[in-house]
């Protein structure tokens, strides 16, 4: 196994905009191998490249049975239903909040051998793959909680064990637009 560890909230490289990947190579295929057994043995259902400080647009799913990864991945969306409810991130351990998602959504991006594919999602693969895209846009999930909710998000990461009170972290609202928080890339 090739487990790493995962940033956590605060970490500059969470806000950063990956880059997108160039090189269909050898290092990409072991850093999906990495995104993988790393989440896997997290037990989660996704994890991007950021969270193990790697600054390229890739990440990992593990949902319904279905394991896999996107390269470069970009989001159309076949409509304009919602869903709401828990969601949690791998770097901002144990905290779950309501949040709001598109319903379906439609991937489109490249395998680790630069083929291309794509992913139609809906409820908790749709889910997956908007949060591992924001990921790559330097969004955390915490971003897409109205107001109240950033607050409350806040307060319970400033009393978690892992939480290092000695680099606050910053969030910061969506910059997709408030009438459609759901735009591409997100």
């Amino acid at each position: 196994m090739t487990v790493q560890p995962i940033r956590l909230f605060g970490d500059p490289v969470l806000r950063t905009p990956a880059e997108p990947v160039v090189d269909f190579d050898a290092e990409l295929r072991k850093l999906i191998a990495d995104l993988t057994d790393t989440m896997r043995e997290q037990g989660g259902a996704g994890l991007a490249a950021p969270q193990l400080g790697v600054g390229l647009r890739v990440f990992t799913f593990d949902v319904d049975d279905v394991v896999g990864h996107l390269v470069n991945p970009v989001l159309e969306f076949p409509d304009s239903e919602e869903q709401d409810g828990p969601e949690g991130c791998l770097s901002i351990p144990g905290l779950y909040f309501d949040t709001k998602r598109r319903l379906n959504v439609v991937a489109k991006g490249f395998n680790e051998y630069g083929d291309p594919m794509q992913i139609v999602g809906t409820g908790l693969m749709a889910r997956c793959v908007q949060h591992e895209t924001d990921h790559l846009d330097g969004v955390l999930f915490l971003d897409r909680l109205d107001p109240k909710g950033r607050k409350e998000a806040m307060k319970a990461i400033r009393q978690a064990e892992w939480y290092d009170p000695g680099a606050p972290p910053v969030v910061k609202v969506s910059p997709h637009a408030a009438a459609s928080p759901f735009g591409l890339g997100g």
